[in-house]
């Protein structure tokens, strides 16, 4: 035989024995011969269902190959359990390394007869078959590679689930948030509605912070005419005309609300009778400016104001019975205008 057939044939050996260490990398089995001299220099160890040989993370020097039974090894992290039997072998970084952290779990499933082999019985391997040893050698590291490979797969696989996972909660967290605006919000006006000003007293409560102190209660004076004269479009755009006014004076923890209809609210926080009459006569002005504007069609209407302090110790309903009242004296009294309850002490 020629050089070149002999390179040749010594290519297609290397080649076979490539392959052959590739079909053992999943299921790390040993040859006959491997097995034969293993037990040589093996110890013999029965371990009993369900007694952990070691822990992840544990230091060992020891490898072991399965005679009979069966043992897991598990990786955590949802990785995938592998299940070892008999003729496989586990724990060579451990011989090979000396005293070499371990990667997983190793749990016996049945009982299970084991040749332990340390660091020492290595180099008497080694002495006894280096070549046996240094191709079982090459299987391993080929074989920690491609448990290295299917890691990174793995993890990056769960990597792309947990960032999906984040995607679908960012998104069901924004519907949310989104849904919950829409419930509390009035749809024309862009204010908050009942249930926002129902969610707002209860947040008032729950978190401990001040209750408002002061309350308006504003009604559209002659609204009704508007709508039959002019359709309820002019309606709507007069209606929101009044929102935007009552939302550029709402202040920090304080409430602009459209209750229904032409009526609306501003709760206002840290509040005497002489702030809360400032903001209503803000409102009236802000009014009055957009009234005096000649317009072919009306833009904005007069309003009635009620107002009135608010006891912290009463609640919606006692606060909302007193403004209103306060409201309609102030209709009864031609309406565009601001009005105190009649038996509230600092009224004028």
């Amino acid at each position: 035989m020629n050089g070149n057939g002999a390179a040749i044939r010594a290519d297609e050996h290397e080649q076979s024995v490539a392959a052959t260490a590739m079909a053992e990398i999943v299921h790390p089995v040993l040859s006959p011969a491997e097995a034969a001299l293993f037990a040589e220099f093996g110890h013999v160890r029965e371990v009993p269902a369900g007694q952990v040989l070691f822990h992840s993370g544990e230091f060992g020097s020891s490898m072991y190959v399965i005679r009979s039974g069966i043992v897991d090894l598990d990786f955590g992290e949802d990785l995938m359990v592998k299940y070892l039997g008999p003729g496989e072998f586990f724990g060579e970084l451990g011989l090979l390394i000396g005293n070499h952290r371990r990667g997983a779990d190793a749990q016996a499933s049945t009982d299970v007869v084991l040749l332990e082999l340390g660091h020492d019985d290595f180099q008497r391997l080694v002495d006894r078959a280096p070549g046996l040893i240094a191709y079982f050698l090459r299987r391993t590291i080929m074989r920690v590679v491609s448990n290295e490979q299917v890691l990174i797969r793995q993890l990056r696989h769960r990597n792309h689930d947990l960032e999906a996972a984040l995607d679908n909660l960012y998104t069901t967290t924004h519907q949310l948030n989104h849904t919950e605006e829409l419930v509390r919000t009035d749809e024309l006006t862009g204010l908050d509605n009942r249930r926002g000003l129902t969610l707002y007293l209860q947040e008032c409560r729950q978190s401990r912070r001040m209750p408002p102190q002061g309350l308006l209660l504003i009604d559209c004076d002659h609204f009704k005419h508007i709508n039959d004269e002019y359709g309820h479009l002019v309606g709507d755009r007069v209606l929101q005309a009044v929102a935007n006014i009552l939302r550029s004076v709402v202040q920090v923890d304080g409430l602009a609300c459209r209750l229904g209809g032409d009526e609306f609210c501003l709760l206002v926080q840290e509040a005497d009778a002489e702030k809360l009459a400032h903001v209503a006569g803000f409102i009236l002005q802000a009014v009055h400016g957009l009234l005096e504007r000649a317009q072919p069609v009306p833009r904005i209407c007069p309003v009635s104001i009620g107002a009135c302090l608010l006891d912290p110790r009463s609640d919606w309903n006692d606060w909302y019975a007193l403004a209103d009242s306060a409201m309609y004296e102030a209709k009864r009294l031609g309406g565009n205008r601001l009005q105190w309850p009649r038996d509230w002490l600092g009224a004028n």
